[in-house]
């Protein structure tokens, strides 16, 4: 790729496990460098033992905040601000939230206004209102490490096969309104755009459904014709209804 995004990450310990920060790197990759890590949270407090351990290895800021009142919770304000600074230097050509608290939703709408991508990584507790404000919201559960899927993840998703994915209803209309708004006169549609067009108007992630890549559900769904063209690197794809 000729330009690679300069992603800020910004991650609440507060409210998600330290366990898929591996995965979340790894996701983020596809999108450009990470190049701004900063942990937000009370490092005195125990319950984010867990995340001191994975600060140095990933090359992570630890941003102190103090909990000066209690019942008050001071990081989402730090993160905030650390947020509005970081969009004010223009340094950065996107943002990724680790939290599962939807008081961070109107930050991701603030962004969204200055034209940078939010991607969100939360657990399945996060509220609906912040998940459908990123594009794309991937669960962290499915990003957890193997040997921590027994213990800490046992609702993680497996993969999807065609009777399940064509049972959710709003996944078919919305891979079918994909290819229908990007398709030409001969009702084909490039698989970039296709994909190009789902980022742009919805929160979704094949990772949550079990698939690393959007083509490899397509496949899996059925709900469309495949040609390979352009010796078989551009996908193509037709409403088998038509």
């Amino acid at each position: 790729m000729s330009e690679r995004k300069r992603i800020a990450l910004l991650i609440d310990c507060d409210n998600v496990s330290h366990n898929s920060i591996e995965g979340v790197l790894e996701e983020l990759a596809k999108y450009g460098m990470v190049n701004v890590r900063h942990a937000h949270g009370d490092w005195n407090n125990p319950s984010l033992s867990g995340w001191i351990d994975r600060l140095h290895p990933h090359a992570i800021r630890p941003m102190q905040q103090f909990a000066y009142t209690k019942g008050k919770n001071a990081t989402d304000s730090a993160m905030i601000i650390d947020a509005m600074d970081l969009l004010y230097s223009k340094n950065v050509d996107a943002f990724a939230l680790m939290t599962s608290d939807s008081d961070f939703t109107p930050l991701v709408l603030r962004i969204l206004e200055s034209g940078l991508p939010v991607y969100g990584f939360g657990e399945k507790k996060t509220p609906k209102p912040f998940v459908d404000a990123c594009s794309p919201f991937i669960y962290t559960e499915n990003l957890s490490p193997e040997k921590e899927e027994m213990t800490d993840s046992p609702q993680k998703a497996v993969k999807k096969d065609k009777k399940d994915l064509r049972r959710d209803a709003s996944l078919v209309k919305l891979l079918r309104t994909a290819v229908d708004q990007t398709s030409e006169d001969d009702d084909w549609a490039d698989m970039s755009k296709v994909a190009h067009y789902i980022s742009n108007n919805s929160s979704f992630s094949s990772v949550n459904y079990g698939y690393k890549k959007l083509g490899d559900l397509i496949r899996a769904s059925e709900l469309f014709e495949i040609e390979m063209r352009r010796d078989g690197k551009a996908m193509y794809l037709k409403d088998v209804r038509k």
